[in-house]
């Protein structure tokens, strides 16, 4: 009887085995060289000379820096709240409104951008916003402005590009919580005296807010890390902490880029686990 546990214990351990080593060689491993890379130093021509310092961590918190941490945690803030705020209704009408037969294409069409490199539909947007892009154009020709509105190059731009890239991340967690809504509870609010806003409050919104925390850990932590959308949108002013990450690495500061990098991770880690202590609090409510 113990020889067929060992052998299901050995297969077991092999079945595991290539999962547990793509995780340690590729996630645990390049952690490692980032946390020992951020206690170097930069030497001549770039080259990082390993000798245990803070200087790193203590230049991250410079005041020179300060704007652009503030940057990044309004434009995050900012992006997943109107995030939500466009895709609540979006994902209620296609979960619980929506005819059976249009489901599944609003669904496409809510994934359709994924199909097309995000870098493209980037620069879509620089065409769009730009002085002599499409906006402006129609705007001019309608005689509703007489020059060209500053669309581009401002946190403004920033705000368009990662509400529009981040929006179907929102949209598919609370269509998932909505779809399992069981409408017999909808009923029965209604025919107990509750009118649709009060069914919608005490039924409905606490009823999809596992899918909605999942929607704003989805659209809020990769705000924080973004730096292609205020590279190409935000221009030189815009700066977020992305790219001041990527122009520690392009300057071949590797040491006080991997600092930065390790913050930045710190700072999602302690999100998460504050979405997740969050979600289990609302099960338990639930």
């Amino acid at each position: 009887m113990k020889e067929p546990q060992k052998n299901r214990a050995k297969t077991a351990n092999w079945l595991v085995a290539p999962g547990l080593f793509w995780l340690l060689f590729f996630i645990v491993a390049p952690l490692v060289i980032v946390v020992i890379v951020s206690f170097a130093t930069r030497g001549a021509y770039g080259k990082t000379l390993y000798d245990f310092t803070w200087s790193n961590y203590a230049r991250a918190l410079d005041a020179l820096y300060l704007s652009a941490y503030w940057r990044t945690i309004w434009i995050a803030l900012l992006t997943t709240t109107l995030c939500v705020v466009v895709s609540f209704p979006v994902a209620y009408y296609i979960a619980l409104r929506a005819p059976e037969r249009w489901k599944r294409i609003l669904l496409v069409l809510t994934v359709i951008p994924f199909w097309t490199s995000f870098l493209i539909r980037t620069y879509a947007w620089m065409l769009l916003l730009r002085s002599e892009g499409v906006i402006n154009s129609a705007l001019l020709h309608s005689g509703l402005i007489h020059e060209p509105l500053p669309l581009l190059y401002n946190d403004f731009a920033i705000l368009v590009g990662q509400v529009y890239g981040e929006l179907p991340f929102m949209i598919l967690p609370i269509y998932v919580a909505l779809e399992r809504l069981n409408t017999r509870l909808l009923e029965a609010a209604q025919d107990l005296g509750a009118n649709r806003f009060w069914t919608f409050v005490k039924i409905t919104l606490p009823l999809s807010r596992p899918g909605l925390l999942a929607g704003i850990v989805l659209v809020f932590i990769p705000s924080l890390g973004a730096f292609i959308t205020p590279d190409l949108l935000g221009g030189a002013k815009s700066i977020m902490i992305g790219n001041l990450i990527q122009n520690q690495f392009a300057q071949l500061n590797q040491p006080f880029g991997s600092a930065l990098s390790l913050l930045l991770t710190l700072a999602v880690l302690l999100l998460l686990v504050i979405a997740f202590r969050a979600g289990l609090k609302a099960s338990e409510l639930a």
